[in-house]
């Protein structure tokens, strides 16, 4: 399986903290039934780390774009869009959207941020370079899918990732039209609304991840940092609280991915 969404240009993932460092860590992926990894861009001035990171491994691939809670960190170069954008490694733009879970970056530059990127992935598009789009969504639906609907991108092209939310979300972004994605967090007995939700999204819809370093699953929980190899774990428990046969479950996630994003 893929992990859809990691972020291995991350400090955690270095040679002086992880042995091996990123080929190490995509070792011990693999060594998990983890064959490759997406690894996602949070700033256009990291966008070419990311990139040489993609480049340098296969079964690695990358995304371009803003994160919300580095939206005050500009200058942003948007033009990074397009020309991360034509390398073949390249996969998505994002991630991008809206956190309203912290008070900084105040909403009002989340939202300039956000709607000036989403303008510039439309011209883009007109352009012919079409992406999917990966979506940071934090006690914000309600926020950010009326954006989404005022521009002229695809529903089914966005994928919320990291879903964290319960039934009420959930039946907003399919009513939208997008994927969704699950970390580490469905995997806690304590995510009772997720768990709840989980289960009300369609199979061809779902994708995996472990958002490392963070968000670790069951029972590793706490541990620090999360690897790629951990969305084993998620996947697994995602298919038996859904009540879904492994094999059916594997590979509908793997379909999914490899659909959405274009890789195989």
């Amino acid at each position: 399986m893929i992990d859809s969404h990691c972020h291995l240009t991350f400090p955690d993932f270095e040679l002086s903290k992880r042995p091996g460092g990123v080929a190490g860590v995509l070792a011990t992926a693999r060594e998990h039934g983890v064959s490759g990894c997406i690894t996602i861009c949070t700033t256009t001035q990291d966008a070419g780390n990311v990139l040489a990171v993609a480049e340098a491994h296969d079964n690695v691939w990358c995304s371009v774009g803003v994160h919300p809670l580095y939206s005050d960190e500009g200058p942003h170069d948007w033009s990074v869009l397009g020309k991360i954008g034509q390398h073949k490694k390249c996969v998505a733009w994002g991630e991008l959207g809206l956190d309203n879970h912290y008070k900084e970056p105040a909403s009002a530059t989340q939202r300039s941020v956000l709607e000036a990127q989403l303008a510039a992935i439309e011209g883009l598009h007109r352009e012919g370079l079409v992406k999917p789009v990966v979506l940071h969504c934090r006690e914000a639906f309600d926020d950010l899918i009326p954006i989404l609907r005022r521009s002229s991108l695809d529903p089914t092209k966005f994928v919320f990732h990291c879903f964290t939310a319960g039934p009420r979300e959930m039946r907003m972004l399919l009513d939208f039209g997008a994927c969704v994605s699950f970390t580490g967090v469905v995997t806690y007995k304590s995510a009772k609304e997720l768990r709840e939700a989980a289960v009300m999204a369609p199979i061809d819809r779902i994708m995996v991840e472990t958002d490392a370093p963070f968000l670790s699953p069951h029972p590793h929980r706490g541990k620090s940092p999360c690897e790629p190899w951990m969305v084993s774990l998620t996947a697994k428990e995602l298919a038996t609280l859904r009540g879904e046969a492994w094999d059916v479950f594997h590979a509908a996630i793997n379909a999914n991915t490899e659909r959405f994003f274009g890789v195989a």
